[in-house]
């Protein structure tokens, strides 16, 4: 009986794209720490690339999977939390911006946590402040990076704006995060019966 369903030889391609990218992440914070600013923008290049490459090669070849939806997301922050984290260490950036950035991460895993363990939600999809902030952090990286290998008025303009938008995307998604957990909180027990 011929197979009706072979499955595709690519189908893990996404997945591996993103542990591509946390295994990427200690090399790529060793670079940082030991003042290899060049070395550590290419493999942040490389890191954000199979970050767009992921979601695509997932959509384009219909891979989907409840792994990757968890996966891509703990890849993300694990790679900007370390380097926000590496990068105050070394005083490069103020001391801000990686509190705002773990102080919005941490909230949001906790969050998660406790829906996940009290309810019945699993789909923690990020909205368009998250994205936006997502974006705008990979954004501010990439530009503190680039400031520390040539040093040009555009790019310390850059630099500080993207870091700016960081923060206020930070503490804009974290509440909207918060305001969104609030309202599905509320349906699931309304929709419960009474004791």
């Amino acid at each position: 009986m011929p197979h009706a369903s072979r499955r595709n030889p690519l189908r893990m391609a996404p997945n591996l794209l993103t542990l591509l990218r946390i295994c990427l992440v200690p090399i790529l914070i060793v670079a940082v720490l030991e003042r290899r600013f060049q070395v550590a923008f290419a493999l942040f290049l490389i890191a954000a690339c199979t970050d767009a490459m992921d979601g695509l090669l997932a959509r384009w070849l219909s891979q989907r999977t409840m792994l990757g939806q968890y996966l891509d997301p703990v890849a993300d922050k694990l790679m900007l939390s370390s380097l926000f984290l590496a990068l105050t260490w070394m005083g490069i950036l103020e001391p801000q911006v990686a509190i705002l950035v773990f102080g919005r991460d941490i909230g949001m895993l906790a969050t998660a946590v406790i829906l996940y363990t009290t309810t019945n939600l699993r789909d923690f999809h990020p909205s368009l402040l998250g994205k936006a902030n997502s974006f705008s952090q990979v954004g501010a990286i990439g530009m503190v990076l680039l400031d520390l290998i040539h040093a040009r008025p555009w790019i310390f303009a850059a630099r500080e704006a993207m870091l700016d938008a960081t923060m206020i995307l930070t503490v804009a998604s974290g509440f909207h995060y918060a305001w969104v957990a609030s309202q599905r909180i509320g349906k699931v027990t309304d929709s419960e019966p009474a004791a």
